[in-house]
């Protein structure tokens, strides 16, 4: 199956700007893992990375983002450049099983404190295929043993993620402890209310069931109650086949579906194929992995807050 599906979306205002003066000031590093102005150089793997790392940071460090804007995380190659950036730094924020190549890096490079978020919260296997939540989740979605690694759509488990970063911030620069801890408490407050919003606003609906081009949902899913049913083995420039259109038609009914969902960035073909045949809307939900140039303005709890008006629509909540 062709990992080019999982395209990027979603991004903060400032990050282009972030990213170049992060880019200058890491590769200016005087080797203590800080930048020419003293600030805590971090490298973040792709956007829900470098979200944790802004929000937790603020003033006291220079984030840099591996994954590019428009760039796909999963299929990320590192530069020399960036090879050589991640040497410089004091702080790496990864997700292992994601991003093969961040992975080797980060491993052989001599960063005093390497961050894997997949080891702040706990890892879930996930089923992807329409009728099959029995199966294992697609090696291809990386995440360690087949295990699904989208654990920033569900906001009660990225928040334990920003808890750990907030604690190996600490520890890296003790001397802005008390503003790390500050800002891990406001953003873990953010996200709690994000769950919130998601517990109210999916509590009572037509439907429970939603479709997907890209199994990314899963814990979000599980957190409140849904069922996500992923178009799993599929090209997003491929036409699905005929006897998946009627397993989905079949379900669609059963379950009361409205909507098929896709990425920003990918083809909505599939989509649209399935959603005409089975005679459903098509609408957007977005997995956050990446940036793109276009969703300036946009950060994490925007995105996400986007989402839940997509899903609240589809679902049909009172």
């Amino acid at each position: 199956m062709n990992v080019r599906r999982l395209i990027p979306t979603a991004a903060v205002a400032s990050v282009t700007v972030l990213g170049i003066t992060a880019l200058s000031a890491c590769s200016a590093s005087s080797g203590d893992g800080r930048n020419n102005d003293g600030k805590l150089a971090v490298v973040a793997s792709f956007y829900p990375m470098q979200y944790l790392a802004e929000q937790i940071g603020g003033d006291h460090v220079a984030v840099t983002n591996l994954t590019k804007p428009g760039q796909e995380p999963h299929d990320l190659e590192l530069s020399a450049k960036q090879t050589a950036q991640l040497q410089e730094a004091g702080v790496a924020l990864y997700l292992k099983g994601l991003q093969p190549a961040v992975d080797d890096a980060i491993q052989q490079s001599g960063i005093k404190t390497k961050v894997d978020a997949a080891s702040l919260t706990h890892l879930e296997k996930h089923g992807t295929e329409v009728g099959g939540h029995a199966e294992e989740h697609d090696h291809e979605h990386g995440g360690e043993g087949g295990r699904d690694p989208h654990i920033w759509l569900d906001p009660v488990k990225y928040a334990e993620v920003a808890e750990g970063v907030g604690k190996a911030f600490e520890k890296a620069d003790p001397d802005h402890a008390a503003a790390y801890k500050k800002n891990t408490a406001a953003l873990v407050g953010k996200l709690d209310g994000l769950n919130t919003r998601f517990e109210d606003g999916l509590k009572n609906t037509d439907s429970k069931v939603f479709i997907t081009t890209h199994a990314a949902f899963g814990y979000l899913a599980e957190r409140y109650g849904l069922t996500e049913e992923a178009i799993s083995g599929l090209d997003p420039e491929s036409e699905p086949s005929a006897a998946r259109v009627k397993d989905l038609q079949n379900m669609a009914k059963a379950d009361g579906v409205t909507t098929v969902f896709y990425e920003t960035l990918v083809s909505d073909r599939t989509a649209k194929t399935l959603a005409g045949d089975a005679g459903l809307k098509t609408d957007v939900l977005d997995p956050l992995e990446g940036i793109t140039d276009k969703s300036e303005g946009d950060d994490y709890i925007q995105v996400m807050e986007s989402n839940l008006k997509a899903l609240q629509t589809a679902l049909g909540a009172k």
